[in-house]
């Protein structure tokens, strides 16, 4: 009996251990990102993801990095060199965390960055996905902040790229930050709104 009792703590004691590996990893990450190492928080994420590969978030922050690296890139085999890395990590997440709205919404920030890129390139087939993917996450989730912002913004740029006003999205902004004070996420390393960011976007919008 007593050795049934040792045998099943040796065992929790190691599921303990890895979740704080694991914890202690992305809070690792988290704090490289914070200060700006944006390689190696990429290379830490994608570490995790290989070390945990049943879990969504470590890939899809791995994807999340690279993305936002993309738009600085002026060069456009480094930037397919770079979306193509950032698509693996997003199908990864994608794989275990299907209809996932913050994933379907990162897909359309990597669209984007091709659109940013060259417009005229990507313009047409780029916009066309997106307005697919964030109809989709709407359905799943239509009080996501993060998803109604994340469209506004994009309906926003095509309305600068066309000359037209911004006003008409500035309500679903506005929409998306009440949303954020209401939301209570208690999963862990869940995304968080951008607050500061999304109030930013309002001002602009308004103007």
């Amino acid at each position: 009996m007593k050795k049934s009792i040792l045998i099943i703590a040796l065992l929790f004691a190691g599921i303990s251990t890895a979740q704080s590996k694991y914890q202690a990893g992305m809070k690792k990450a988290f704090s490289l990102w914070s200060e700006g190492k944006m390689s190696e928080t990429s290379q830490l994420f994608e570490r995790i993801s290989k070390a945990e590969p049943t879990k969504w978030k470590p890939a899809y922050y791995a994807a999340t990095v690279e993305i936002i690296g993309s738009f600085q890139i002026k060069d456009e085999v480094k930037l397919k060199a770079k979306l193509t890395k950032a698509q693996e990590f997003l199908d990864a997440a994608t794989t275990n965390s299907p209809n996932n709205p913050e994933i379907l919404i990162t897909q359309a920030l990597l669209n984007t960055a091709y659109i940013v890129f060259d417009g005229q390139k990507y313009g047409m087939t780029m916009s066309m996905k997106n307005g697919g993917l964030y109809a989709k996450a709407l359905k799943i989730a239509p009080n996501n902040p993060r998803v109604i912002f994340s469209k506004a913004q994009s309906d926003i740029g095509g309305a600068r790229f066309f000359s037209k006003s911004t006003k008409p999205y500035c309500a679903e902004i506005k929409r998306a930050i009440k949303l954020s004070k209401e939301e209570n996420i208690e999963e862990e390393f869940y995304p968080k709104f951008m607050l500061e960011r999304a109030e930013q976007a309002l001002k602009d919008c308004e103007k």
